[in-house]
């Protein structure tokens, strides 16, 4: 009997859902998963009729972050030498999460459970992030004698300084409520209503313009690590050339006449 896969999909409407698919491993985030989810990306990321990616977890845990027997050495296959092992997944982690931003699709984190370590920086890597109330967020690596250092490149850049080495000093779960005051996540829901609420979302989002989002998300990321004077000279280029593509006049002539735009992909 064949494993089942460790990402399963299933599309609604034009929202495509991921879902890491190893409960019984705590969806931990091998260099299979990984890879895993990279191809799930560039697949969505070519498929006109995707227009909102959402990242889950199936069972009680979000993503325990990695798999450290696999870090470690400590599971069958494991004989390439320490440095070069450990290095090829960080290196595969490196690409997995830079795809979420480069992915010209927005990407919404579904957090039903704890989200650990890398599996926390899967969520700081989202576009957005919804949780259920009892959601847990940690980076434990000082626990364990190390340190969540890739995984606060992700967390750093969405919550302020303080509040992440907080939470990579201590090593403490915080909850869900923490993680929505220190901005990791955007809102919280009931357990029962998580999905509804993020589908509710997604397809909202949806409904826009695959174009403008597609340029306006690409421009978000390039211009927000600029100085701010760069920044602004960088937006200026990107919004002319939005303007200047035709959802944009369709979007303008919509409002102008009082109707729903028609978007391009859309039935």
């Amino acid at each position: 009997m064949s494993s089942p896969p460790l990402i399963s999909d299933r599309l609604s409407g034009h929202v495509l859902w991921l879902t890491l698919n190893r409960p019984d491993d705590c969806n931990a985030l091998s260099k299979a998963m990984l890879c895993s989810l990279s191809e799930c990306i560039e697949r969505a990321n070519t498929d006109d009729n995707v227009r909102v990616i959402v990242i889950t977890g199936k069972g009680k845990v979000f993503s325990a972050g990695h798999n450290l027997k696999e870090m470690s050495g400590q599971i069958a296959g494991c004989e390439v030498d320490d440095a070069k092992r450990i290095d090829g997944i960080l290196e595969q982690c490196t690409q997995t999460m830079m795809s979420l931003i480069r992915s010209p699709k927005p990407v919404i984190a579904c957090i039903q459970g704890t989200a650990s370590a890398a599996g926390c920086q899967l969520v700081a890597m989202c576009d957005l992030a919804i949780a259920q109330r009892e959601a847990r967020f940690c980076a434990p690596g000082v626990n364990i004698g190390t340190f969540c250092t890739t995984p606060l490149v992700g967390i750093g850049r969405n919550i302020h300084r303080k509040h992440a080495m907080e939470l990579a000093l201590t090593g403490d779960m915080f909850s869900a409520e923490d993680a929505m005051r220190f901005g990791l996540i955007n809102r919280i829901a009931s357990a029962e209503n998580l999905e509804q609420e993020v589908e509710l979302l997604a397809q909202k989002i949806a409904s826009k313009s695959a174009v403008g989002i597609r340029s306006g998300k690409q421009a978000f990321y390039r211009q927000i690590e600029q100085p701010m004077e760069e920044a602004f000279r960088q937006a200026g280029k990107d919004m002319l050339q939005a303007m200047l593509a035709e959802e944009c006049n369709e979007g303008i002539s919509a409002f102008m006449e009082k109707r729903n735009p028609k978007w391009w992909g859309l039935e």
